[in-house]
């Protein structure tokens, strides 16, 4: 899927933000701009994860006058191994472009087997992480984690779950919820889709048996009763009145991870803008506020710790999918 977006006015800014949920951040403090414009390329469909970081970090930085414009690219697939190479060759050496990935992509690389990874991006920063949840449809006969987990066990093949791109964080925990039961995720139901928007309204539509995705792509539905919330897989709770896997007997803590990349040949001085530019936007209120009131954890890492969590995550990324038979 390939979807443009050029520059948005003041008006249509607050739209988009509306629509997914942000924040409208107004009176923040003005700065001087550091970029003229911003090119974000998000590797997925709109209304996911990453889309809604690069909306978030365009509706600060543009509020905050730390940039004068914006412009979008979306090309969606295979956990953003579609859109990547693209990136790659089409903004190599660019000091004005950045992709927006995280965990997913990490597995999805892995996992689709790809010649184009994240070595072949500059790692910038890690912004946020977020917990997933589970649901199914507020029709659904499962009404908690361990009528799901009999209903795997049970027929897993006949027990369809949605979630993002094969290989990533959703098929993850599905495949690691398999295990627990004795199963494999080759056994699975596995129901991928490019984007959040899809995947929300196979849900709705009860044409899948349940979902997994980041809690604040979720969290609108369970509050409006039209999913019900099983468990989420933080280490504590992320949603009023729903537990966690751990609280429910199931061993598994995972978290959603998504940074900030810049293309190949990109000289040092840039990068270090690029660095600096997303280390002072981490320290603004406004996107403390942001990240609070959108349910994401602060994790902002940059420069070498970036990297070595890269690194780290990468290498315990392919050890669970051999674990669960992913790859």
């Amino acid at each position: 899927m390939l979807v443009r977006r050029s520059f948005l006015s003041t008006t249509a800014l607050a739209a988009a933000g509306a629509a997914l949920g942000l924040p409208l951040l107004s009176g923040a403090a003005k700065a001087e701009p550091r970029f003229a414009s911003m090119n974000i390329f998000i590797p997925a469909g709109p209304g996911g994860g990453w889309d809604g970081l690069g909306r978030a970090i365009e509706q600060v930085a543009r509020t905050s006058g730390m940039v004068g414009s914006f412009q979008f690219e979306n090309v969606g697939g295979a956990g953003g191994t579609v859109g990547l190479p693209r990136f790659v060759a089409q903004r190599r050496g660019r000091a004005d472009s950045i992709m927006v990935g995280g965990a997913i992509m990490v597995g999805a690389v892995l996992a689709n087997r790809s010649p184009v990874g994240l070595k072949d991006v500059i790692p910038i920063a890690r912004m946020t992480t977020e917990p997933s949840v589970i649901v199914v449809p507020a029709s659904s006969e499962l009404k908690d984690v361990k009528g799901l987990l009999e209903a795997l066990k049970a027929n897993p093949g006949g027990t369809s779950v949605a979630g993002g791109s094969a290989g990533g964080i959703d098929h993850i925990i599905l495949g690691l919820l398999l295990k627990s039961q004795g199963k494999s995720a080759k056994d699975a139901s596995y129901v991928a889709f490019a984007g959040g928007g899809p995947a929300q309204a196979a849900i709705l539509g009860a044409q899948v048996k349940a979902g997994i995705s980041g809690v604040s792509e979720f969290a609108e539905q369970v509050k409006a009763g039209r999913m019900r919330a099983l468990a989420t897989t933080g280490d504590t709770r992320s949603l009023e009145g729903v537990p966690t896997l751990k609280e429910s007997g199931v061993d598994i803590v995972m978290g959603n991870w998504r940074g900030i990349f810049a293309p190949p040949g990109l000289k040092p001085e840039a990068r270090e803008a690029l660095v600096k530019f997303f280390t002072d936007l981490d320290a603004t209120p406004a996107w403390q506020e942001l990240c609070q009131r959108q349910g994401w954890d602060r994790a902002f890492l940059a420069g070498g710790d970036f990297d070595a969590f890269l690194k780290q995550d990468e290498a315990e990324t392919a050890e669970v999918l051999k674990e669960v038979g992913l790859v």
